[in-house]
């Protein structure tokens, strides 16, 4: 099973299970991931489609499709993310925020 079908399990169950921490991490991720297979601007050629409800520059393109590897290193990133926010609100005196942080990470960290 793709680590992004595990992730998608995971978000089904932290909302049944109303687990704010996991919900808020695994949603995020899964937008990272969405974020990277979107395909830039610059390399979509724009082209007018005549009977189409919006006629000038629209076009479809297909998302970029990332393997598990890199998928994983989004994950690792985004938990890292977290836990160098968290460090620099335990030193603001943010306990509560950084604790959110740190669970948000342990919930990331487990998918890996």
């Amino acid at each position: 099973m793709s680590l992004r079908v595990q992730m998608r399990r995971a978000l089904t169950e932290a909302m049944r299970a109303r687990d704010r921490n996991a919900v808020n991490a695994l949603r995020a991720t899964l937008a990272a991931v969405d974020n990277v297979e979107a395909v830039p601007l610059d390399e979509v050629e724009l082209s007018a489609v005549a009977d189409g409800p919006v006629r000038a520059g629209t076009t479809e393109v297909a998302r970029r499709e990332l393997d598990d590897e890199a998928v994983a290193g989004i994950v690792r990133a985004e938990a890292d993310e977290r836990l160098a926010a968290a460090a620099q609100l335990s030193a603001a005196a943010q306990e509560d925020r950084a604790a959110r942080l740190r669970a948000e990470a342990d919930v990331l960290a487990g998918l890996l």
